[in-house]
């Protein structure tokens, strides 16, 4: 809002930083849309649990520092689902490709929530299937800490495929910022990184 010159009413900087937040939550917000499960923007974001995650090439890491610098969006999935993972895999390696390098803080992250079977070799023939890009990534966290990554993810399905089909959305300080609606479209997701890229 534009005030006069002068006027005994002028901002403070609280309302600034108020007017800041609801700019930038606005900006993130996804298109109205139906979802069965928890979607929209966190307010205030959430710092991700430090669980460990073994990659597909083999390394490892905590979740915390494969996100800590980056904008990340984030999927659940596991190779030997039939129904929605390999829709999920299709969608990442064409936004990650659409994506390309024109935001270097991006990536693209699959997460198994089947870790026993989900080695990194694995995870490569799945990528590589689907159609594997370098911004795109997939791992398996620990499975003693699986429960709590879902939960915290709010991604637990009530139906017959144990995961929800959202897009999870980090900012550079690995704090949870948005859950997608199911099955987001590519340009949304190109948008919402975008966005927070720009504000990072």
């Amino acid at each position: 809002m534009i005030l006069p010159y002068g006027s005994l009413n002028r901002p403070t900087r609280r309302a600034l930083l108020c007017g800041s937040a609801a700019a930038l939550l606005g900006a993130l917000a996804p298109p109205v849309a139906h979802a069965h499960n928890e979607a929209g923007v966190v307010d205030p974001p959430l710092l991700a649990p430090d669980v460990a995650v073994t990659l597909d090439n083999g390394s490892s890491s905590s979740l915390r520092a494969i996100l800590a610098g980056k904008v990340t969006a984030l999927q659940l999935m596991f190779t030997s689902c039939r129904a929605t993972c390999p829709i999920q895999g299709a969608l990442f390696a064409k936004g990650a490709k659409a994506l390309g390098d024109s935001v270097k803080t991006a990536q693209w992250l699959s997460l198994s929530i089947d870790p026993a079977r989900d080695d990194p070799a694995t995870l490569r023939r799945w990528m590589e299937h689907l159609g594997a890009h370098p911004r795109w990534r997939a791992g398996r966290p620990e499975a003693k800490a699986l429960d709590a990554l879902v939960a915290f993810l709010k991604s637990k399905n009530p139906g017959p495929d144990p995961h929800t089909v959202q897009v999870y959305y980090f900012n550079p300080k690995s704090q949870l910022v948005l859950r997608s609606v199911d099955f987001p479209p590519v340009p949304e997701i190109l948008r919402v990184l975008r966005t927070l890229a720009a504000r990072s």
